[in-house]
């Protein structure tokens, strides 16, 4: 076996794979280099400068595995790795001692104002006032984001003497207990923290979590600290607020592009900055060099990659059955996670019809992958996903019964949180993925991957038509409806199909209708 390195790479990682292959370290090669010599290749190792493009995929006719020292994939074509069977491994535990240390460090310079000291000192001037500090004990930490890095921040705060609070819906309130953090909402970890630390990955849905209305609701002492990913703060609205003293600092470790020499954050003294060094550690890399080169011996060797992040394996004897059932699975683990409200506890999966006579692990990670997707710093395979699930608290039990009573196969999810359950069931109809129940209604509608909203109302007469009034004045079209209701004037669900997604102030308005629970936008 051949392997290519083609980013500098910790040498213990190196020296494992050179007792199983030939490794050539070539770093810095042009994307044209690389397409010219990777057909020589089963696999390929890079950190974050290579750009693994579907051409250099295409290119390597030979490649079983590509694997990235590090935790992020978003130099890597996925879609077009999968199409070729080639796995794909990442290191997403490598750095997180690493990125939780660096948090801390950025948060007691913020408090100590070090790197301001230091620059002025080192300029000759020496000027003990100008940097009158905090202390950190006693005062409260928000943790947004509780996974792997966040609740090792915690554990280093709590040596630290101070009151932990965290926002994480996907989190089981027994899980932050065992970390001594008390689980809060959004708002309120905002009006109560004097420090502030994100831990999330960047989505759509927390692309500029924090914004200038999310700033407007902070202790105008408050310090923000961001080690996650860039653009889940609003850069422009930070910097505002720091300029008018709502916000007393900031450190800011990633940026929305990277490298870059050049940011608004720069402006100001009060804001700290790095070069993205929460993974720059020796140890981290040698982890995550070591980790990604026992998972390729381990592909070599035709046994499960700890960490694929691509498409699970699927026999070809099982294929023709559960294949179908791979896009229901995601959907309805996205939509019970965007339709249910609360501390997550537990997940149940239900099989019935056809699908319950087969190993159904597949089904299972995709679903908890699809539930978990944009909350976990790292993708749910069909190797982690028990794990995952258990580093959440999350309790995963399965049932399967080869009777169904409408369809040939039905899966159903059944999320527990501390408001309750909510419950969304799918099949294959005609060939396409349907979704049949959500909580006790029975529905048909078929997921596009467009916009939706899910209303819980009180069926009476003129509600359907002043919400098609208030969509059609905000210029919303409706491509369908589908109603469901228990009885006749009593409860009902109202599902609107939308070509664009609902502006948040018609949605405000809709909520705010007599008769009206609940009001949820989602993407399926």
């Amino acid at each position: 076996m051949k392997v290519l390195v083609t980013d500098p790479i910790s040498n213990e990682g190196i020296d494992i794979l050179r007792n199983y292959a030939q490794v050539d370290v070539k770093t810095g090669l042009k994307p044209v280099e690389i397409i010219s010599i990777i057909g020589d290749y089963e696999a390929l190792i890079v950190r974050s400068q290579t750009k693994v493009t579907a051409d250099i995929i295409e290119a390597g006719k030979k490649l079983q595995v590509i694997g990235r020292a590090g935790i992020g994939v978003d130099n890597i074509d996925i879609a077009a790795a999968t199409r070729r069977g080639i796995t794909v491994v990442n290191a997403p535990t490598g750095n997180t001692i690493s990125a939780a240390e660096h948090t801390i460090a950025l948060m007691l310079s913020l408090a100590r104002h070090i790197p301001q000291a230091n620059a002025m000192l080192k300029s000759g001037v020496w000027r003990r006032a100008d940097f009158l500090g905090t202390e950190v004990r006693g005062k409260t930490l928000g943790i947004i984001g509780l996974g792997n890095i966040g609740s090792e921040v915690s554990r280093r705060a709590q040596g630290l003497e101070m009151k932990l609070i965290a926002y994480d819906p996907f989190i089981s309130p027994e899980r932050a207990h065992n970390l001594k953090v008390e689980l809060v909402s959004f708002k309120q970890l905002l009006t109560e923290s004097d420090f502030i630390s994100l831990h999330m990955p960047l989505t759509p849905q927390t692309k500029r979590l924090i914004g200038a209305k999310e700033l407007a609701m902070v202790k105008p002492t408050v310090r923000i600290i961001n080690t996650a990913r860039g653009g889940l703060i609003n850069e422009e609205a930070l910097l505002k607020a720091v300029k008018a003293n709502r916000v007393a600092g900031a450190a800011v470790d990633v940026f929305p592009v990277e490298p870059t020499t050049k940011s608004v954050l720069f402006e100001s003294n009060k804001i700290i900055v790095t070069p993205h060094l929460g993974a720059s550690t020796t140890e981290a890399q040698t982890t995550a060099a070591t980790d990604v080169a026992k998972q390729i011996i381990d592909v070599f060797k035709g046994q499960p990659a700890r960490y694929a992040v691509n498409a699970p394996f699927i026999s070809p004897e099982i294929l023709p059955v559960l294949a179908p059932f791979l896009k229901v699975a995601v959907t309805v683990g996205s939509l019970v996670s965007q339709l249910a409200e609360g501390q997550m506890k537990s997940i149940q999966i239900k099989y019935n019809g056809e699908i319950a006579n087969y190993d159904t692990n597949v089904l299972k990670a995709i679903i908890l992958g699809g539930l978990l997707e944009g909350i976990s710093e790292e993708r749910v395979n069909l190797v982690n996903a028990n794990i995952v699930a258990a580093r959440r608290g999350l309790a995963v039990v399965e049932q399967k019964e080869v009777s169904c009573e409408n369809y040939a196969s039905l899966i159903t999810v059944e999320v527990t949180t501390t408001t309750g359950a909510t419950t969304v069931a799918g099949t294959i109809l005609r060939g396409e993925s349907h979704i049949v129940r959500v909580n006790n209604y029975w529905i048909d509608i078929v997921p596009t991957g467009g916009y939706f909203l899910f209303s819980d109302h009180r069926d009476r007469p003129g509600l359907i038509g002043v919400v098609g009034k208030l969509t059609g004045d905000a210029d919303i079209n409706i491509s369908y409806m589908h109603l469901s209701r228990l009885k006749p004037r009593g409860q009902a669900l109202m599902i609107l199909a939308m070509d664009e997604p609902l502006p948040e102030e018609q949605r405000q308005q809709i909520l705010a209708m007599p008769d009206v629970y609940t009001a949820k936008l989602v993407k399926i």
